[in-house]
Parts: structure tokens; C-alpha cells; sequence
């Protein structure tokens, strides 16, 4: 099963209602589709959100990574070398990790096909059913209230509710949620990079003090600000997790060494793909460190692929925080992994079991 080709495209998709954070406002998702052609007939799909203020990654940069840097070093390539594969996109060039991960996931699509095993099952087994939280975007309080309590009504157990735009009313809005779904829900918080240090001590002993039970806080402050991190970490009881800190295996060993955060956040598009994302979970795991696998503002088939490696590396990977999918309108894809609000059940055809992606617009 040798490479042919790799074709390139374009799916947007509507959000349900838009998608607020500290750091951006978004009202679809818009991502860069590749498929992987083999001599076989074989389709291998993967996928990449142009997170430009996160990775840098616009949807120009990650077709000229493809199409001018990787491409041209994978062609005629097996798919069994699977090392050989992944390593050479590695090194294709610096950074563009969100396009790394988009061809590396195209890549285990089809060596999963090649082993006829659903990809969870070829990294090694796990569980088919996973759970994921829903996300809360920053807004009104009264806004945030009522989104909050419809998702409880919807069957979710845990919340992620994004924060970091002004530190006092982040405060009024988590004792708002909490007032109305307390007993309901798990809450997570996420304040995107959006509190200084001592801020960040400042709101988390608020919230402890109220009596708010919090299942985490991510990422409070800058990615870069490893000891402000730490800082927060030493000074309060809430677990802290590292997302825009963890990037790669270096990053983790690091935070951990420094004993800076509690959890790492791993999400495909920081990682450059599948590949380094095992290779940090084994390292928590060595560690005894609890990681959450994530996604960024991606639909169903780059999720899908983070879901079958979160089952598959479970003994680390302990939460889920896979929503992506559920964000969106309509399914970007026919097969694969299910997505139904927070169940997500995984396929049992080899690979990620995508027959078609709705929409694509080949560029």
C-alpha cells in the first residue's frame, strides 16, 4: 500500500452559536481536509483547523506545507513504514504542526486499514464508548447560565467553561454556573492565557473559598510563563492543567521536572499529529501524571482520530474534552466514530471508518 497522492481541500461548517474565547470569536469551522491517496485504492483522511493565534497555522501556510515541504518526501512511500512516514513528516520543516498533523493522521488512517483494525484497536485496544465535557463559551453571564443548564438537560455531566477576559466578572460568572448547576456537573475552567499569575491565585482562592469545587483549571496564564504556571500551581488546591505550555515531548518533561501543572492537555494539531501525542502520553504515564486529550475548533474527522488515540493510551489519557464535533451544525463526514452529545462511540471498521466528507471543496 504505497502512496499515490495527496489531495487537498477545503469544509466549513456552522457552529451552532459562536465560538467565544479570551483569545477569539469564531462562528464556523473552516478547516484544510486532506486525503491520501494509495496504489491500492485506499483513502486516508486527516484533517487541520487554521488556529493561527494557538500554532500560527492559517489555511494558506498548511497547503504550502503539504503540498511544497511534505508531499513531495512521502510519495511512493509505503504506509507499513509507519516510523519511516512519521518521522520524515516530522522533519519535513520547523513548526506548521496543525499541517504535520493533518497528513500523520491520513497516514494511521491507513495503516489501520492495512491491518483491518479500527485505529484504537491497532495502537493496542481500549474502550469503544468515551465521554467528553462541553465547552461554554465566554459571554453575558445570563448567557452562560442558560447554555450551561441546557447542557445539563441535554445529558452532559461535565463543563468547560472558558474564561480570561476580565478576571472580576470571571469570577461573578463561574459562582453564577455553579449557583445554578451545583449537585449537576463537573466544571472545568478555562481561562485561555487570560490571567497573570497572581490573578490567577487571586480568582481560584475566591472560587475555593465560595465553597466552588473545580475539576481543573487550564491554562491561567501565558503559554511561555512555565514559573508563573508553577506559581499558581504551589499556591492553591484546585488540580492546574497546561495546555499552550505542553506542545511537545520536551515541553512535558519540563512541567512535569518543574512540577508546574497537575495535568497536561494533549491535542493532535499542538503535537504535529498522532505520533508525538503517544509519545507524550507514555511519558505521563512514566510519571504517573493524568493527561485530557483535546481538540481545537475541528469537526468530526480530526476528533475522530484523537478520540481512537485517547481510548487506546486510556492508562494516561483519563479525560476527554472531545466536543468539536458536537459544536457544529451538521456531521462533517459519513462513517466513523459517532458522535452524540457527550457519547462518543467508536467504529469498528478499520482505520477511522470515514466513507465520505460532506462538503469538501478540493483546492
Amino acid at each position: 500500500m504505497k502512496i499515490k497522492d495527496i489531495k487537498i481541500g477545503v469544509i466549513k461548517v456552522p457552529l451552532t452559536t459562536p465560538f467565544k474565547t479570551a483569545i477569539r470569536t469564531v462562528d464556523s469551522v473552516e478547516d484544510l481536509v486532506i486525503i491520501i491517496e494509495t496504489d491500492t485504492g485506499h483513502l486516508g483522511y486527516g484533517e487541520a483547523p487554521p488556529t493561527s493565534v494557538i500554532t500560527g497555522d492559517t489555511l494558506a501556510s498548511m497547503q504550502d506545507a503539504i503540498n511544497n515541504h511534505i508531499k513531495p518526501k512521502i510519495l511512493g512511500v509505503d504506509i507499513e513504514n509507519l516510523n519511516f512516514l512519521c518521522e520524515t513528516i516530522q522533519s519535513s520543516m520547523v513548526n506548521n504542526l496543525s499541517a504535520k498533523a493533518a497528513v500523520e493522521i491520513a497516514i494511521y488512517d491507513l495503516w489501520a486499514q492495512m491491518l483491518n483494525l479500527p485505529l484504537y484497536k491497532a495502537l493496542g485496544g481500549g474502550e469503544s464508548k468515551l465521554t467528553t465535557d462541553l465547552t461554554i463559551s465566554v459571554d453575558y453571564i445570563d448567557k452562560m447560565v442558560s447554555d450551561a443548564v441546557i447542557a445539563i438537560e441535554q445529558g452532559y455531566e461535565t463543563l468547560k467553561i472558558k474564561v480570561g477576559k476580565d478576571i472580576g466578572l470571571d469570577i461573578e460568572r463561574v459562582k453564577a454556573i455553579h449557583a445554578a448547576i451545583d449537585g449537576k456537573a463537573l466544571i472545568r475552567l478555562d481561562a485561555n492565557q487570560g490571567w497573570t499569575a497572581k490573578q490567577s491565585v487571586h480568582a481560584i482562592h475566591t472560587l475555593e473559598n465560595a465553597g466552588i469545587h473545580l475539576e481543573l483549571v487550564e491554562q491561567p496564564v501565558k503559554g511561555r510563563d512555565i514559573q508563573g504556571l508553577k506559581y499558581v500551581y504551589d499556591r492553591v488546591n484546585t488540580p492546574i492543567m497546561a495546555d499552550e505550555s505542553s506542545f511537545d515531548p520536551r515541553q512535558v518533561i519540563e512541567l512535569i521536572q518543574n512540577q508546574a501543572a497537575d495535568i497536561i492537555n494533549i491535542k493532535l494539531m499542538k503535537t504535529g499529529g498522532i505520533s508525538r501525542a503517544i509519545h507524550i502520553a507514555d511519558i505521563a504515564a512514566n510519571f504517573g501524571v493524568e493527561c485530557m486529550m483535546g481538540c481545537m475548533l475541528e469537526s468530526s474527522i480530526s476528533v475522530s482520530a484523537a478520540a481512537h488515540v485517547a481510548s487506546a493510551k486510556s492508562t494516561s489519557i483519563q479525560k476527554i474534552d472531545l466536543d468539536g464535533p458536537m459544536l457544529c451544525q451538521y456531521p462533517s463526514i459519513e462513517g466513523g466514530v459517532i458522535f452524540d452529545r457527550s457519547d462518543i462511540t467508536l467504529n469498528n471498521s478499520p482505520g477511522l471508518g470515514i466513507k465520505s466528507v460532506k462538503d469538501l471543496i478540493l483546492i
